[in-house]
């Protein structure tokens, strides 16, 4: 139980240092990181390497996202891109649905692209919407981070629900089928909570200085699909290679294949937007892309937001070899909780460590030989357990979940905030996601 008390004083140490103290997150995270090692009684070699690994891989896998994502950000917003494709989706749902807008997008984009990726390519339009429809940026990026890590955790072909598929025997048929009904119902919850919580708390959609100086004139905007390409060609491109690399091998196994793998990597798939994004000024200069340009402006931006995300990433790293995970999933797995067993047990997990994917996978390793057990192995019944399992992985996002960092600092929330909202709001939309499964449960098993 130790652990278990550790980890809420560690949580607790954060929100007071941020908060009271105003000690920078990086600072807060990394200190967190350590004491939670050395306090937990990891050997001190173990507890650095941790540290670096977390930060490194973490880094590693997200930070050219981030710092390409931000730079198209940048150009899409300083030519007017982005007030011009605010004003074309708002023409259409109008200014009182913004955070709908962002559910549905959310939902759609991150069936193949991972949630932080696809919050990262989408921020600056959810910020011009926020604006020009003179709502807070809040509800919107809570509703798109919610629809985001609906489909993330529940529907394929994202790593984790595939390799608990594999590791429970479902059907990936019936996986999507059910993932994709049961995170509607999950992102609809996440919506409601966006428009009757997040709503209500006023965050600024740029900070003071952030703000383009072009508006309101749009006279040298580039068109509206001039200005969606950026956005749209990265993650045609990232769905493509997801497609192309399903077992079935659609586009076969040969060039198509290879150059769809490569082209639909994040990295690359971004690297392609920032050249489209170059499009969008009316006149391109070199100043643009120097070191005081748009393209420097939007790097020291993204920094801040890189050396966060990769401490969140440290963090989490040491609570996972601390042996937390293992220790919840054992202390849970002899509960008698039926269909709710696996979303208690991934829940843990989650909240414990903070990576979904982690929690996902580790959950189905212990709930495979309790299937039979439970009267859960009937092909309904595992895909559904996949499901449940997604749906305890998003409970709950915090501090030692890297995306909790790319949702906050990308929404300009302090971490009081974030916990606040996307703490609370992935709680309410994993348990909604779990009502639903026990519903389908009942009814059909």
């Amino acid at each position: 139980m130790w652990l278990i008390v550790l980890l809420v004083l560690a949580i607790a140490f954060i929100i007071f240092a941020t908060a009271k103290l105003k000690l920078h997150p990086f600072l807060a995270l990394l200190l967190t990181a350590f004491g939670f090692g050395l306090l937990a009684g990891m050997p001190l070699g173990e507890v650095v390497k941790s540290v670096n690994d977390g930060f490194g891989g973490t880094i590693g896998y997200i930070g050219i996202v981030i710092l390409l994502g931000s730079i198209i950000g940048s150009f899409l917003e300083k030519s007017g891109g982005a007030w011009r494709l605010a004003e074309s989706i708002l023409s259409v749902t109008g200014k009182r649905n913004v955070p709908m807008t962002m559910s549905i997008m959310g939902y759609v984009v991150s069936i193949p692209v991972f949630c932080d990726s696809g919050f990262v390519i989408l921020s600056s339009l959810n910020k011009a919407l926020a604006k020009r429809a003179g709502v807070t940026l809040a509800s919107g990026a809570i509703a798109l981070s919610l629809g985001l890590y609906a489909t993330h955790t529940m529907v394929p072909p994202t790593p984790g629900p595939i390799a608990a598929a594999g590791i429970l025997g479902a059907d990936l048929g019936l996986v999507i089928i059910w993932g994709l009904v049961i995170a509607a119902i999950a992102t609809f919850a996440g919506w409601v909570f966006a428009v009757t919580v997040a709503a209500k708390v006023d965050v600024p959609p740029y900070k003071e200085g952030e703000e383009p100086t072009l508006m309101p004139s749009l006279v040298d905007a580039p068109s509206p699909l001039k200005s969606l390409l950026p956005i749209v060609l990265p993650i045609l491109l990232i769905v493509l290679r997801s497609i192309a690399l399903f077992p079935t091998k659609p586009f076969g196994t040969g060039v198509a294949l290879q150059a769809l793998d490569f082209l639909g990597q994040p990295v690359v798939a971004l690297l392609i937007g920032f050249f489209f994004a170059l499009l969008l000024p009316k006149k391109l200069e070199t100043s643009m892309l120097s070191g005081s340009g748009w393209v420097g402006e939007a790097v020291l931006a993204a920094a801040t937001i890189i050396i966060i995300t990769g401490a969140g990433g440290s963090f989490g790293k040491v609570l996972q070899n601390s042996g937390i995970a293992k220790m919840v999933g054992e202390q849970l797995s002899t509960a008698h909780l039926g269909i709710f067993l696996p979303f208690i047990i991934a829940a843990g997990i989650k909240t414990a460590q903070g990576s979904s994917t982690v929690a996902i996978i580790t959950t189905a390793g212990i709930m495979a030989p309790l299937l039979s057990p439970l009267g859960l192995d009937s092909d309904t019944a595992r895909a559904l357990v996949v499901v449940v399992i997604g749906a305890g992985s998003m409970v709950v996002s915090h501090a030692n979940d890297s995306f909790f960092w790319v949702v906050t600092q990308f929404s300009n929330m302090d971490p009081k905030t974030g916990y606040r909202l996307q703490t609370g709001g992935t709680l309410v939309q994993g348990l909604v996601g779990a009502i639903a499964v026990w519903i389908s449960a009942a009814i059909f098993l």
